[in-house]
């Protein structure tokens, strides 16, 4: 699928300002996140500080300013064009928010709560919301939280509304690709974005199964069902 506006625009050397939105929160939340598990004080301290940004966007936090270092946004390379004022602030608040709401997951977890997604076992915010669901019902009040999280008007009302999910999923154990929600906040913020967003969420809502139940392809041949990807089919899935 295309990205739906030129703020998603190919840089000179192939790569998108989401892309690159979507690396740098992975590399953020890997080193905070091993630092964590292996229970390094300062790691525990800066996990304890950036939870309290949760469901915030960053102007609203500025005692985090410099704890999440999103200098890299503004750099270019090489052969790559510089992004625009309005680029920069949406990368920079859709990695503010990814981070956070990874720290409050992450919060009294003895296991990683960040993992990658794959196409075989995808981690979108959809996947994640149905795995909260038994199999073969519809958990109301689940489903009510990430309708209200698809159809928040704004940034900071998507934030607050992702934190009651990952709430719900910090007590279930169940994991979410971080860089993967970034990319999607920073699309989400984009002319046209939101409803590109809102149907990969629902997409992967509705085609999850849990392993090893009928319909999952995850252990055959075969293709596995679909992600919460909003990008190529040849990108990393998630």
């Amino acid at each position: 699928m295309t990205t739906p506006t030129s703020s998603a625009a190919e840089t000179g050397t192939g790569e998108r300002t989401e892309e690159r939105v979507r690396n740098l929160t992975r590399a953020l939340i890997s080193e905070k996140q091993r630092g964590f598990l292996a229970d390094r004080p300062s790691a525990v301290a800066a996990l304890a500080r950036l939870r309290r940004g949760a469901g915030k966007q960053i102007a609203q936090v500025p005692d985090l300013w410099g704890l999440v270092d999103t200098g890299p946004l503004a750099e270019v390379p090489e052969g790559r064009r510089r992004p625009t004022e309005a680029e920069l602030t949406r990368a920079e608040d859709a990695v503010h928010v990814a981070v956070t709401l990874w720290a409050l997951h992450q919060q009294s977890r003895g296991t990683a709560m960040h993992r990658l997604g794959s196409r075989a076992e995808p981690r979108g915010l959809g996947t994640a919301a149905r795995a909260l669901m038994r199999p073969g019902d519809i958990d109301e009040p689940v489903r009510k939280r990430f309708v209200r999280a698809g159809t928040a008007p704004t940034l900071s009302v998507l934030a607050q509304r992702l934190r009651e999910i990952v709430l719900l999923l910090r007590g279930a154990d169940i994991p979410l690709d971080y860089g993967l929600l970034a990319e999607q906040l920073y699309l989400w913020q984009s002319p046209g974005g939101q409803e590109t967003v809102r149907r990969a969420w629902g997409r992967s809502f509705h085609s999850y199964r849990p392993a090893g139940a009928p319909g999952d392809d995850t252990t055959g041949s075969g293709s596995a069902a679909p992600d919460d990807s909003t990008d190529t089919p040849d990108k990393d899935a998630s």
